[in-house]
């Protein structure tokens, strides 16, 4: 999916607007995964997935700090993420249908967050970043 100079433009506003919060809002869009989509416990069998966990929130700032390497890497998603496509492809055997999942809750996450900044044309941009995301960190399944 091609990033228009305008989504890029959203995206790159949207995410410094995160700030410090990134890996906060990391954890919380992985709780509502898994709380809404159970079945993606699956991967984390050796994680306490309770509400506050450090291992959640550790993962929510992995996911947070991947996110923010993409955006500054819009151009070169391929490249920038390859690294992480491997591992999940082949290390983990991720479902790929996880990763839309994610990013559904990762929107969600950023609209309660960023009510004001999270107009239709930046959710568009966002839904679509996280959809080029998602198909690059799946690209190695084939």
């Amino acid at each position: 999916m091609v990033l228009s100079p305008t989504d890029k433009s959203n995206v790159k506003a949207t995410w410094a607007k995160i700030g410090n919060h990134g890996a906060e809002y990391g954890a919380e869009a992985l709780e509502r995964m898994f709380m809404n989509f159970p079945s993606t416990k699956t991967y984390f069998p050796h994680f306490d997935l309770g509400h506050d966990s450090a291992q959640v929130k550790g993962h929510g700032k992995k996911v947070a700090d991947a996110l923010t390497k993409a955006v500054g890497h819009m151009d070169n998603l391929l490249d920038a993420l390859s690294d992480l496509s491997d591992l999940h492809a082949h290390k983990l055997r991720v479902d790929p249908a996880n990763f839309k999942l994610l990013s559904h809750c990762l929107l969600v996450t950023l609209a309660l967050h960023l009510p004001a900044e999270f107009t239709p044309s930046v959710h568009a941009s966002l839904d679509k970043f996280l959809a080029s995301v998602s198909t690059v960190l799946t690209s190695k399944y084939r």
